[in-house]
């Protein structure tokens, strides 16, 4: 009985990011068939005014409202964040497990049974890392279409600006909105490159804190890639993007990088992990056999000398003999 109650809290974990996603689309669907536009009404439109709430705060600040809203979603997807962090560290301690069966089981069917036995044991939920990643790209999509609302200087897209606030005088008073920030504006991109390197520079050490250390070389390799092609990305982005859109995404790496840190504890956060140096221990590992196998025949060599140097002196000590022998002889003569 004791192994049996555990299992019906693991599926309503794992069924948390399902009921969501249909959440979400019966939504979608019920506006379609009321003549509505889903990715206004869900994203955009109350994104935007989130912003401009969030304005009134910071004093007019554009930026800190960003920075705000930023760190307020962050917050509310912590549980999505978590599990999907634990998730990938269940995973990466399985990775032995998940090879040894590739080995085994060479029919794909048995060995995807044989997977999801263990992901069942070891309560890994492989679509629990994807809702994060969903978030964030809606966010960051739905951040990008608000900020062209939100930072358009002509006449025609204040009043289309206008329309898409809620009927409320604070709102309303708050257009237009005080671009500047630091040394940018929120709605252009950023052409001194520091914003597009801290972006680049946060995405990757972010990258290198959830590496698989246990992987077989392949997925290594590919982690590597990774590692290196999605904040060159982003930094590609950031240089076409507006400002705001960037400024979003330092605070959200930030935020993931304490959350990485708070899930894979002290052991992930030295120079070794987060740069791309070899570890030192896969040099001497490659190597062992070659080792094992010049130890070995540097035994046998010893041993063959050890049988052959008893012949030497057994040669010498017949010398002597052999000379008295020929001395009796010329005695005797």
């Amino acid at each position: 009985m004791s192994t049996d109650t555990p299992a019906p809290a693991k599926r309503r974990g794992n069924s948390l990011p399902a009921i969501i996603v249909m959440t979400m689309v019966i939504a979608v669907v019920t506006m379609l068939f009321l003549g509505r536009d889903p990715l206004n009404d869900i994203f955009i439109n109350p994104l935007i005014n989130a912003l401009v709430f969030l304005n009134i705060f910071t004093g007019g600040n554009f930026g800190l409202s960003i920075i705000l809203f930023t760190i307020l979603l962050r917050i509310v997807t912590i549980p999505f964040t978590i599990r999907q962090l634990e998730s990938t560290k269940a995973m990466q301690a399985a990775q032995p497990e998940m090879q040894a069966l590739q080995k085994k089981y060479k029919d794909p069917k048995r060995r995807q049974e044989e997977m999801v036995k263990l992901y069942r044991e070891h309560n890994i939920n492989p679509l629990g890392c994807f809702m994060p990643m969903l978030i964030q790209m809606a966010v960051f999509i739905a951040l990008y279409r608000a900020l062209a609302h939100l930072v358009g200087g002509s006449p025609e897209s204040l009043v289309g600006l206008s329309q898409r606030l809620y009927p409320f005088e604070v709102f309303q008073s708050q257009i237009p909105l005080n671009q500047e920030f630091l040394w940018m504006n929120m709605g252009e991109p950023d052409t001194t490159f520091i914003l597009p390197l801290i972006v680049g520079a946060s995405t990757y050490l972010q990258q290198r804190m959830t590496i698989t250390p246990n992987a077989s070389p392949q997925q290594q390799q590919q982690q590597q890639m990774m590692s290196w092609l999605l904040p060159m990305m982003l930094v590609f982005f950031t240089l076409n993007l507006p400002a705001g859109v960037g400024v979003y995404w330092v605070v959200s790496n930030v935020f993931s990088l304490f959350a990485s840190y708070y899930v894979y504890g002290r052991r992930i956060m030295t120079w070794r992990q987060l740069l791309p140096i070899p570890p030192p221990a896969e040099a001497p590992a490659a190597t062992d056999k070659n080792t094992a196998r010049e130890s070995d025949i540097v035994v046998e060599a010893t041993e063959v000398e050890s049988e052959s140097e008893p012949e030497v002196p057994a040669q010498t000590e017949t010398r002597p003999r052999h000379g008295k022998r020929r001395g009796k002889r010329k005695k005797r003569r």
